[in-house]
């Protein structure tokens, strides 16, 4: 099972992942994808709670990654130790943008630890 949760302002979007990325859930992120990233300069797809992902999961993210090398950027934000195991070993920590909680820029992310402040 994965959940979805797209927050999309202006140019920018945030697709935060929970649960298992696999060969059943692949399609209703790329179908998520392709229904949203018309405009979108900045993409973050937030994995803080995915919990695994399969090479049908990997191929959306590819797919992704080309979409957004013609409009704009893209980052894979808050990647588990077992999640990044696999990226490295498929070789796409070398084609993917990766970023951990200090490097993470998103404005939504930024707003989120500013309202936690206060």
């Amino acid at each position: 099972m994965l959940n979805i949760s797209k927050e999309k302002e202006d140019n920018k979007l945030v697709l935060r992942l929970e649960g298992k990325l696999d060969t059943v859930t692949s399609n209703d992120l790329e179908k998520e994808l392709m229904d949203s990233v018309e405009g979108v300069e900045d993409l973050l797809f937030d994995c803080e709670k995915l919990e695994y992902i399969s090479s049908a999961g990997l191929r959306v993210l590819l797919a992704a990654q080309k979409i957004m090398n013609k409009q704009g950027t893209m980052k894979v934000a808050h990647v588990c130790e077992q999640i990044m195991d696999i990226f490295e070993m498929t070789g796409f920590s070398e084609i993917l943008t990766i970023v951990n909680d200090e490097e993470c820029c998103c404005e939504e992310a930024e707003k989120t630890e500013e309202e936690k402040e206060e």
